[in-house]
């Protein structure tokens, strides 16, 4: 992949991960959306040659579960700035043998199991039915391998994320049906946010970084918020470097078809979307709807 696609880079940092070293910051940025406010401020600022836009997922004192997310509100804000590709950073458990703690895996598919969340922008006087059989962008995941494989990262690519509700950890007998469901590592953050981010037509990619073995491993005992600060130190550096990494080689051309995810999704006709729904839906939909200053 060559550095020469257009765009901002988004960068939402998970648990571990508040701050990165090196990025140049221009600004930090307060912004209401019609769906709220984001975790946090948004810092705004270059790093390598890349303009990003950072955002601490939990806020910067993690004090928001993952179920008390205002994902809506991220991945607006992120539009708003004018992010193309997001790539998100996040512990998970292992639900594999073969990958486990500190490896760095970069997921390319979903399982969702969260019950409480909303999953779209489209609802309340407009649906649209937008595609996620490929949840990861290929195109970006192959961009992240590649920066990965230059700095001498080793990583895992491909592998099912199955997403739960939280916040807290599986039961032994979750753990092996989520096994027998061939899944291969869990977390709580992908959903709503692999949604949400097609939606805005993003290309969207992850950064998983293993910090347990779950609950299902019968050699490793209960899963620990001990056990997994304890990995997640020696894993925020890796992880560190690795964003930089990508944002150093640049962003890849968008040769995918996220950048067009909402083109005939939309299904609400058109006279019936007020403008009240559209000031709501603002940047996310704007190119296909126009704008409204309701």
């Amino acid at each position: 992949m060559s550095g020469t696609g257009a765009g901002r880079l988004g960068i939402i940092g998970g648990s571990g991960l508040y701050n990165l070293p090196g990025l140049e910051i221009l600004e930090r940025r307060e912004i209401t959306t019609p769906f709220g406010s984001p975790s946090d401020r948004l810092i705004i600022g270059r790093l390598g040659a890349t303009d990003v836009v950072f955002l601490p997922r939990h806020g910067a004192t993690h004090n928001l579960t993952p179920s008390e997310l205002p994902y809506r509100a991220n991945i607006y804000a992120l539009k708003q700035l004018g992010v193309t590709h997001l790539l998100t950073v996040s512990a998970v458990g292992s639900l594999q043998e073969f990958l486990p703690p500190l490896t760095v895996v970069i997921p390319s598919q979903i399982i969702d199991r969260t019950v409480a969340r909303h999953r779209t922008f489209f609802d309340n006087g407009v649906v649209a039915h937008v595609g996620i059989a490929t949840p990861y962008c290929d195109c970006f995941n192959r961009a992240v391998a590649s920066a990965a494989d230059s700095s001498g990262i080793a990583t895992v690519s491909g592998g099912t994320y199955l997403c739960i509700e939280g916040p807290q950890f599986s039961t032994i007998a979750e753990s092996r049906l989520f096994r027998s469901w061939g899944a291969d590592i869990i977390g709580m953050t992908a959903i709503p946010e692999a949604r949400l981010a097609r939606e805005a037509e993003m290309c969207y990619s992850t950064i998983a970084m293993v910090t347990d073995y779950d609950v299902w491993h019968e050699t490793e005992g209960p899963v620990t918020v001990e056990m997994v600060s304890t990995y997640l130190r020696q894993n925020a550096e890796t992880a560190r470097n690795l964003v930089q990494s990508v944002a150093t080689q640049g962003l890849p051309a968008r040769e995918c078809t996220c950048g067009d995810a909402l083109c005939n999704a939309i299904v609400t006709a058109r006279d019936a979307i007020t403008p009240e729904i559209k000031h709501r839906l603002g940047v996310i939909a704007e190119r296909y709807l126009g704008s409204s200053a309701a």
